[in-house]
């Protein structure tokens, strides 16, 4: 069967295209293609530049031409070259003299990829994508769901809600602060992420410039290539390595959005407890269906699917930040194929950032259930009556109350109130113990 979202394999490349599709301008074979040759142009218009060789404008606007209407037409024509080479970049090179040769400088085409090694290009274009896909893509999608749930937590920071550890009834909370919880980890998350730099490789067949320096030894070439990275790419070079780059700030990054992924993971398992307590309901869509059999039923299957997709991304991601780092001695060739991965986690991550956000729109509060729960659970002032009882050094109130509350189901405003009643305190101290109850017990 031709390729189509009904035939895909994988649901990324069918079920969720129309969803992701605009990924493949990043982690596409179509995409590593188009970075290669932008880095091989760059690279050469930097010789150039640093008066290796001299350049016409004729020969430079060719050259940008490449990069700014690169097609799926040259990536194909690129693709049948490397049929034949057995090589992924060779190809590029040799795409790029056949351009050269055919705008009359064709003197000039040994310069393409002069000293380089393919993991030169390959671990420039890698982190010039992730980089690009990063900052456009991956952030936006991580920050509006962020001041998404904290415009949750703003509008619902005066609504009381019975707390629950170990799943049992605890002293009372408030919804909006529950959700800034989530708010402000993501916030700390995405800061960390920030910190870590985008590097990339680049110094020859062993990481030493061997071929550059044989060739200029008086030149500076570490001078050179960090000029070259981080000004023209953008790019922090690695100043040691092999023949390719080491991983460890591109494995710090998936660590960082695999911490960012258990996050959400964490908020949607909240959401959907919450939703199961009936605290919240859900907006319904004419047309819409919860079951095939059961008429009534809607159900919180946008947090399921966030849920289920962060979980792909998580174990895919701590296979590539625990594999990339490591390399037989100056380099093997396992981290090719798994380096040609790293688009799925992003894929399902952002699948699951936006069905986090579908969820979150269609919730609706009852709060009409979050003041029964609270109305039918007093003895959780139980900590709030035995501290002001502590302060007054009244004694074993901690005692007392674990006699009159735990494990009892009758708890209610009266009992606690009789309970008051009978302590051994001045009247004003009973008269502030009264005042507390589960909905104004909610600390600040």
């Amino acid at each position: 069967m031709d390729l189509h979202q009904l035939t895909a394999i994988s649901p990324i490349d069918g079920r969720y295209r129309n969803q992701v599709q605009q990924l493949d301008e990043y982690f596409s074979e179509y995409a590593l293609i188009k970075y290669r040759v932008l880095v091989e142009v760059e690279y050469f218009l930097f010789l150039a530049e640093k008066r290796f060789f001299k350049v016409d404008a004729k020969t430079k606007k060719h050259l940008q031409g490449l990069i700014d209407n690169f097609s799926l037409a040259d990536a194909a024509q690129i693709k049948k070259t490397e049929s034949i080479t057995n090589h992924d970049v060779k190809a590029v090179e040799y795409f790029l003299k056949d351009k050269l040769d055919k705008c009359s400088a064709g003197h000039l085409k040994e310069w393409i990829h002069f000293g380089l090694t393919s993991q030169d290009i390959n671990h420039t274009a890698t982190p010039l994508l992730w980089k690009n896909c990063i900052e456009a893509e991956y952030l936006p999608a991580i920050l509006n769901l962020q001041l998404a749930i904290g415009n949750m937590a703003i509008q619902w920071k005066d609504v009381p809600m019975l707390a629950r550890t170990h799943g049992q009834p605890a002293s009372p909370t408030r919804l909006g602060k529950e959700l800034m919880v989530f708010a402000e980890r993501l916030e700390n998350q995405i800061q960390l992420f920030s910190y870590i730099p985008f590097t990339a490789k680049f110094g020859g067949a062993t990481g030493n410039f061997n071929a550059h320096h044989v060739a200029y030894p008086k030149y500076d070439w570490i001078r050179f290539a960090n000029e070259f990275t981080e000004d023209k790419l953008g790019l922090q070079r690695q100043q040691y390595t092999t023949q390719i780059e080491h991983y460890d700030t591109l494995a710090a990054h998936f660590d960082a959005i695999k911490r960012i992924n258990t996050i959400l993971m964490d908020l949607c398992r909240d959401l959907w407890t919450y939703i199961s307590m009936d605290y919240f309901k859900q907006k319904t869509k004419k047309g819409e269906v919860g079951s095939s059999a059961m008429p009534h039923k809607v159900n919180p299957i946008d947090f399921e699917n966030a849920e289920g997709n962060l979980g792909i991304a998580n174990a895919l991601l701590e296979h590539l930040s625990a594999k990339l780092p490591i390399s037989r001695l100056q380099r093997d060739l396992t981290d090719s194929t798994v380096l040609r991965n790293i688009g799925v986690p992003v894929a399902h991550t952002i699948i699951a950032v936006r069905s986090t956000q579908k969820g979150i729109s269609k919730l609706v509060l009852n709060e009409a259930k979050l003041k029964a729960d609270l109305e039918n659970n007093w003895a959780v002032i139980a900590e709030a009556i035995q501290t002001i009882l502590r302060r007054e050094n009244y004694p074993q109130p901690y005692e007392a109350l674990k006699a009159l509350t735990r494990g009892k189901t009758s708890i209610d405003k009266k009992a606690m109130h009789r309970f008051i009643s009978s302590l051994k305190i001045s009247a004003a101290v009973k008269k502030e113990l009264k005042a507390i109850t589960p909905f104004n017990y909610t600390g600040l």
